[in-house]
């Protein structure tokens, strides 16, 4: 199944080439950088690895721009500050021609020796098997006519994963697959593990009890 991996970009120079190299050395169908207006170096650094698109500036906005574009049968959403184990793009095409499954998500690893980063790689986990619901952060990955049937992302400026993904959950099974995705530490080092853990929590509560996403959006600051 041949895999495009889009990836949203926002002034993420710094942390790209990292990205890039994990999902060039899986040889994916294509990988395309849809960025979003950077001030920075990001273009450039892609370039040589990616076809590189222009998007209007906002995650959910960018992910459907590269979408439209893509030419795989499976479409696999990567945040441009997180790094794929090997093997994880065929873990993902296995997974997706299992029965009842409708889209899946990688194994979420934040990469610092501390017992509270393992305790939210557990939690991101057991909200996919539980709840059905991924996260960005996570690699979600699903087969193209299906994002399609679903008229792709939401275009909310927070939390277009977390919409998706209800909708994903009506068709059928999120998987969570066994090859990890490393995740930056970034927000929670400069936010704090506590405070943003608990931030996460209250703003998807407020989401599900009825306050739109864009209101929401300016209590979850950028971050690089």
């Amino acid at each position: 199944m041949p895999i495009s991996v889009i990836i949203p970009a926002l002034n993420e120079a710094a942390a790209l080439p990292a990205t890039l190299d994990s999902v060039r050395r899986q040889r994916p169908h294509e990988i395309l950088v849809v960025d979003g207006g950077s001030s920075d170096a990001t273009c450039e650094v892609a370039v040589p690895f990616a076809r590189v698109l222009t998007g209007v500036r906002g995650r959910a906005a960018q992910m459907n721009c590269g979408a439209a574009q893509a030419t795989g049968d499976v479409l696999l959403f990567l945040h441009a500050d997180c790094t794929l184990e090997g093997g994880a793009l065929a873990e993902a095409a296995r997974l997706l021609r299992k029965p009842g499954v409708v889209a899946g998500c990688f194994r979420m690893s934040v990469p610092l020796p501390h017992f509270l980063y393992r305790s939210i790689d557990a939690c991101a986990t057991f909200r996919v098997r539980l709840f059905g619901v991924a996260y960005g952060d996570q690699g979600l990955f699903l087969r193209r006519d299906v994002f399609e049937r679903l008229g792709g992302f939401p275009v909310l400026r927070l939390m277009e994963d977390v919409f998706l993904s209800l909708k994903l959950r009506r068709l059928g099974r999120i998987a969570v697959a066994k090859s990890r995705v490393f995740v930056s530490p970034r927000r929670w080092q400069k936010q704090g593990v506590v405070r943003q853990t608990l931030r996460n929590w209250a703003l998807t509560a407020l989401a599900a009890g009825g306050v739109h996403p864009d209101r929401l959006a300016r209590f979850y600051p950028n971050v690089r």
